[in-house]
Parts: structure tokens; C-alpha cells; sequence
């Protein structure tokens, strides 16, 4: 699961609309921002072994910290608390920190069983969606063009940026997503952990893009 995470995000501007667009992507995809610098600092490792999955090549053979069902909650509550203590907006925090917890409730769904439930178990759990490549393309499409419509229907460029800057950014998005499943297996572990760094990229993009678009009011 990738571009269905951003789906999720761009959809939790329908909800909470004085939210940045920004905030939304982060909190959608804080698990997979903190992943990368986990596996550098050797607390989390993956494996690269083609043909695991129908869609990736990735073995997640530990990562308690960032992806288990306990850290994620931990990691939801925290969130929506920082949210909360800067903006002081409830529905905002609330809404970032369902986000928080999205990401986890879609990687059960796409992963094999190899997600743990809680740091210190070995209990690990998933539904395997990816090994049905053609389902598991038509439901994160699915996810990403409907949280697409609601952004569109939350909010209105107040400027061209704010109508190129929003498509560039979603064709961006569809050519990560075609090559992260069509393209040859990274090269190494140490790879994917930096190139996963560039999701910051988006975020950054995200928070621009939302100051020149305007929220639509009810």
C-alpha cells in the first residue's frame, strides 16, 4: 500500500478542512516517514526477496517500533495530542490521529503476515491482498481517486498553482505508485530506507500546494 495512504490524506481535508493538506499527508503516512530512519539506525530491518508478493519484493522481517498494532495506536494518540496542544482544533487532531491509525488498518489489508500486533509479540498478521496483484491495484486506485474527489470538493485553487500544483502532485504520485510496482527490485536495503526519505518531499509539496487552494464552505 502506497498511493492509498495519500488517498486517505487528501480525504481528511473533507472532514477537517482548516487541516493543511500537509498535516493530513503526514499523518497518513507517519508510520512509513518514521520506517526509514528506523532501518538506518539498525532498529528495523527489511529484506529484499523477489516473488514474497505478487507486488513487492520486500520481506518486513522486523519492524515492532513503527508498524506493530500497539506502536501504531501509541504512535496515533501521540500525534493527534501534538495536533491538538498546537492548534487547538479537536476535529483536526482527532482526524490526524485516525490517519495515524489508517495506515496500519490498510497495510493489514495488503500485507501478508508479517505485521506484529504489539513490540514484544510474535504474532504477526495480515490479509495478503498483494498476492492478488490485479485486486490489490483496482482497491488502492480506488481509495486514491476517491480521497482525491473529496480534496477536489473541499477545496478550490485560489491561483494556477493552485490547479497545476494539485494535478502535477497526483500525476506524481500515479508514476511512484507504476514504478514502485512495475519497476526492478531496489538495489539494497540501505536504498530503500534513503529513498524512502523522499516521501518528506510530498509532505513539503502537500503543505504548499494547500496555501494556494481555499476551502469550500458547506
Amino acid at each position: 500500500m502506497f498511493i492509498g495512504h495519500f488517498g486517505f490524506g487528501f480525504g481528511g481535508k473533507w472532514v477537517a478542512r482548516r487541516v493543511s493538506l500537509g498535516t493530513l499527508f503526514l499523518a497518513a503516512q507517519f508510520i512509513d516517514l518514521l520506517w526509514p530512519t528506523l532501518l538506518l539506525v539498525g532498529l528495523e530491518t527489511v529484506r529484499i526477496s523477489p516473488g514474497i508478493t505478487s507486488v513487492t519484493p520486500l520481506d518486513f522481517t522486523h519492524y515492532p517500533i513503527s508498524h506493530s498494532l500497539v506502536s501504531v495506536v501509541v504512535w496515533a494518540v501521540l500525534f493527534s495530542a501534538v495536533y491538538f496542544f498546537i492548534r487547538r482544533f479537536t476535529i483536526g487532531a482527532v482526524v490526524c490521529g485516525v490517519l495515524v491509525l489508517s495506515h496500519w488498518l490498510l497495510d493489514f489489508v495488503t500485507h501478508r503476515a508479517d505485521l506484529p500486533l504489539a513490540p514484544m509479540s510474535n504474532l504477526r498478521v495480515g490479509l495478503g491482498l498483494w498476492n492478488h496483484p490485479t485486486a490489490a491495484f483496482v482497491v488502492e486506485m480506488l481509495v486514491f481517486g476517491v480521497g482525491v474527489l473529496l480534496y477536489v470538493r473541499s477545496t478550490r485553487a485560489s491561483d494556477r498553482s493552485g490547479t497545476v500544483g494539485l494535478w502535477a502532485l497526483v500525476a506524481f504520485l500515479l508514476v511512484v505508485h507504476m514504478g514502485n510496482i512495475f519497476g526492478p527490485p531496489p538495489p539494497s536495503e540501505k536504498a530503500i530506507a534513503w529513498v524512502s526519505q523522499t516521501q518528506w518531499i510530498l509532505v513539503v509539496w502537500a503543505y504548499w500546494l494547500d496555501r494556494h487552494r481555499e476551502v469550500r464552505h458547506v
